[in-house]
């Protein structure tokens, strides 16, 4: 009987319900690999490196070895293990409730920020419930009726059928209004927002890549407007933090564009440390749900070549835009914003690099990335997702509960119970092989 009491002694000592605010920060495709190249390139260690509370994390859905996003998300979010291309529901059909719904019953705020789509995979994941990602504008009616407090990112297209992707005729900024959200577009209006319920959507589409971006909102002033709107009177809250293009330029192959949108996601992950140095009651994590392109430091003699990358300005979806797919031009833009000069023999590699692919949209721009990766030493297995378990960097209030080698269920179970509003779930196998 002692013995019995000490164990739930030491349970409850663990899983105190001392969290109360909850910042989970997603790097889509963000491998170990793709921080260091980042940490390499910047000279230093990125901030969110600097912890003990260290984890490896395993991605595998229910059908396959190699997740993609919707069946990654269900797990960070429901603990749930479903069939890729699947976001809140189980491959049996059953719907399961994400944290944020089950936090939201408890009282808590609940965020949510990407520079995708809002109704994109990751952030779907939050609130949606779909037997496939692709139906967005389900997502939005459902987002729409979540529960969500704030919600930042991209694609009002499936919110409008007037110039939007709806079919049906519904309005839902009209219905998003009537449930008390407020509706804003521009970077100028998030700055100066002072409401309590918000919805800002700021592209038709996806953000501009982070190089390209102008006239939308970057990461970081999209979570600092929502840590000050979910903050304001005090009330627990949940905040998802989506860099979403990490993985896009990951599966370019392009060492450019994936540092750039680390760096982007790390200056969001500043802003959130300054909260939680005032608000020491908070639980960071910064994860990933999966790796994407196979990245290696290093594709033969020992080195990668560092300041050759650093002398890089432009994305590999830039040039590809720029040159029309003309090559005489691609050489052009290459010495310009690359300072490579490519030879007849970096073009005949080029061109079958182009024609191993088919008939993909992103032939042209994965071409660039993996011609130019190779001149700087850099490898990658694929333009797609890998099987390869990813990093998670915990901080605040506890953050010593996160380490050793977890599977991505158990992330949300963790976090779940130490904020009190715990969720239960069921085992599943690791799957032997398998696609989607």
């Amino acid at each position: 009987m002692k013995k019995l009491l000490l164990i739930l002694l030491l349970l409850v000592s663990v899983f105190s319900f001392s969290v109360k605010n909850v910042i989970y920060m997603i790097g889509d495709g963000m491998g170990i690999n793709h921080v260091m190249l980042a940490s390499y390139l910047e000279g230093r260690l990125l901030e969110f490196m600097k912890t003990q509370n260290i984890a490896l994390v395993t991605t595998h859905s229910a059908n396959s070895n190699v997740t993609d996003s919707a069946a990654a998300g269900t797990a960070l979010f429901t603990g749930f293990k479903t069939n890729n291309g699947m976001i809140g529901i189980l491959p049996d059909g059953t719907t399961v409730p994400t944290i944020a719904e089950i936090a939201a019953k408890h009282g808590v705020k609940i965020g949510i920020i990407a520079t995708s789509r809002i109704t994109h995979a990751t952030p779907g994941a939050v609130y949606g419930h779909v037997n496939s990602r692709s139906n967005e504008n389900t997502l939005a009616e459902q987002l729409v009726n979540s529960p969500i407090t704030v919600a930042f990112g991209g694609g009002w297209r499936h919110f409008v059928a007037t110039g939007g992707k709806r079919n049906d005729g519904k309005d839902l900024i009209k219905l998003a209004k009537e449930k008390g959200f407020d509706y804003i577009t521009t970077k100028e209006q998030l700055l100066n927002y002072n409401g309590k319920k918000v919805i800002g959507l700021f592209n038709s589409s996806h953000l501009p890549a982070y190089t390209d971006r102008v006239n939308e909102p970057t990461l970081s002033e999209m979570t600092k407007k929502a840590l000050e709107i979910l903050s304001k009177d005090n009330s627990p809250f949940f905040l998802m933090i989506e860099g979403s293009q990490i993985d896009w330029e990951a599966h370019g192959n392009d060492p450019y564009g994936v540092w750039k949108e680390i760096i982007e996601f790390e200056e969001a992950f500043k802003v959130a440390m300054e909260f939680l140095k005032q608000n020491p009651d908070t639980l960071i994590i910064v994860t990933a749900d999966h790796e994407t392109g196979g990245l290696g430091l290093s594709s033969g003699g020992y080195y990668f070549d560092v300041e050759m990358i650093r002398k890089f300005s432009k994305n590999t979806d830039f040039i590809s835009k720029e040159s029309n797919k003309d090559k005489n031009k691609l050489k052009e833009l290459i010495k310009k914003y690359y300072q490579l000069e490519l030879t007849d023999e970096d073009l005949e590699l080029f061109d079958s690099l182009v024609k191993e692919q088919g008939n993909s949209y992103y032939a042209f721009s994965n071409a660039i990335g993996r011609l130019v990766s190779k001149k700087a030493h850099l490898g990658w297995t694929t333009y797609d997702h890998t099987g390869a378990p990813v990093a998670l960097y915990a901080f605040g209030q506890g953050a010593d509960n996160f380490k050793g080698l977890i599977d991505n269920t158990e992330i949300p179970r963790i976090i779940a119970r130490l904020a009190g509003y715990p969720l239960t779930f069921p085992t599943y196998k690791l799957p032997v092989s398998g696609g989607h």
